[in-house]
């Protein structure tokens, strides 16, 4: 996940939370300009009852670290939002996740207001949905 660059805290909480509840672990990179709610957020997660490894936070330019887990053959997804804006490198990375079919939480075109209501889109973008078929008779 690439973490909103604006809303350090909000939006990161806002983002990473769709992906844990929906029971998958997330590799997330944080606000670049603002890094400290993110380090804040990482030791409340530390001293929760989150286990070890489910959310891990990287502190970097989503610019410089974005093409990397985009690219990755092991990152089954990616969100997009904190490359909000930037259309140029939102299709780069796009273009990068097709390698190996990532599901894409495509960026919006400016930072969302992380105050409104969401609904499931933000979880169900990351479910993986399966059917089980059986066949009656032989």
């Amino acid at each position: 996940m690439l973490a909103p660059q604006g809303s350090s805290l909000l939006g990161l909480v806002s983002t990473v939370a769709p992906v844990v509840v929906s029971g998958n672990t997330a590799v997330v990179v944080t606000s670049y300009r603002r890094p400290l709610p993110a380090v804040t957020f990482g030791e409340v997660l530390a001293t929760s009852d989150v286990p070890g490894g489910v959310v891990n936070l990287l502190t970097g330019d989503a610019a410089a670290l974005g093409p990397w887990l985009a690219g990755h053959m092991d990152v089954n997804a990616i969100d997009l939002a904190g490359v909000a804006g930037d259309a140029d490198l939102a299709t780069e990375l796009e273009v990068a996740a097709a390698d190996n079919l990532k599901r894409v939480r495509r960026a919006p075109d400016a930072e969302p207001d992380w105050t409104a209501d969401p609904g499931l889109s933000p979880m169900t973008t990351f479910l993986e949905h399966k059917t089980v078929w059986h066949p009656v008779g032989v």
